[in-house]
């Protein structure tokens, strides 16, 4: 008869992976993906390499696995923010807001995601995400532009603009973080007139 897992061991080895996973993004968050080795993530964790090789086949893997987890985080921390009531160029200046100030919030991290060198399945899933943020943003202007309260468009060409200018402009602050906290007003100005709106107050 094949062995089958219990419940209690797939619950003990999700929890273990999840431990390793949370041990590998710290390790992100203090000095990037080169700071994420294999034997780095082992010895904080408080296991052997062996183990870790168990649940992630080497380093591509374990930083593809990384960043896949804390993308999915700003990804919905932006979509919730354009998701708000109210007019277009508000809510997108609100997820502007959000994702500039958890970027500046957590430098070496965002700086890791957006534009450090990495393995190519981390280059791949940067792309996918990419593509995430500007399907998101291509949404709301979509819907800016029929409710008239954007001009006429290609919203795909604003919201792939958009991914790509709020990118390059946070990749130098990020990777030798100042305190400039006019960033997030400067951005979000500039994206807002990008696509021909006017800034509104939010909160």
């Amino acid at each position: 008869m094949a062995y089958r897992e219990t419940a209690q061991v797939k619950a003990r080895k999700a929890a273990q992976r999840d431990h390793l996973l949370a041990t590998a993004e710290t390790l992100v968050r203090e000095g990037g993906f080169a700071a994420m080795t294999m034997q780095a993530v082992a010895g904080r964790a408080g296991v052997g390499v062996g183990t870790l090789y168990r649940y992630f086949d080497n380093k591509a893997t374990l930083a593809a696995a990384v960043f896949e987890a804390a993308t999915r985080r700003e990804v919905d921390a932006v979509d919730r923010a354009l998701g708000r009531d109210g007019p277009v160029a508000g809510r997108l200046e609100h997820a502007l807001r959000v994702f500039a100030r958890r970027a500046m919030a957590a430098p070496r991290l965002a700086w890791a995601l957006i534009a450090e060198p990495v393995e190519p399945e981390v280059d791949a899933a940067r792309l996918r995400y990419r593509a995430a943020y500007a399907d998101l943003y291509k949404r709301v202007l979509d819907e800016g532009v029929a409710r008239g309260e954007l001009p006429a468009q290609s919203t795909a060409l604003g919201a792939a603009a958009l991914v790509g200018a709020i990118a390059e402009a946070l990749v130098g602050p990020l990777s030798a973080p100042l305190a400039d906290a006019a960033l997030p007003d400067q951005l979000t100005a500039f994206a807002l007139r990008a696509v021909g709106a006017g800034a509104e107050t939010t909160s």
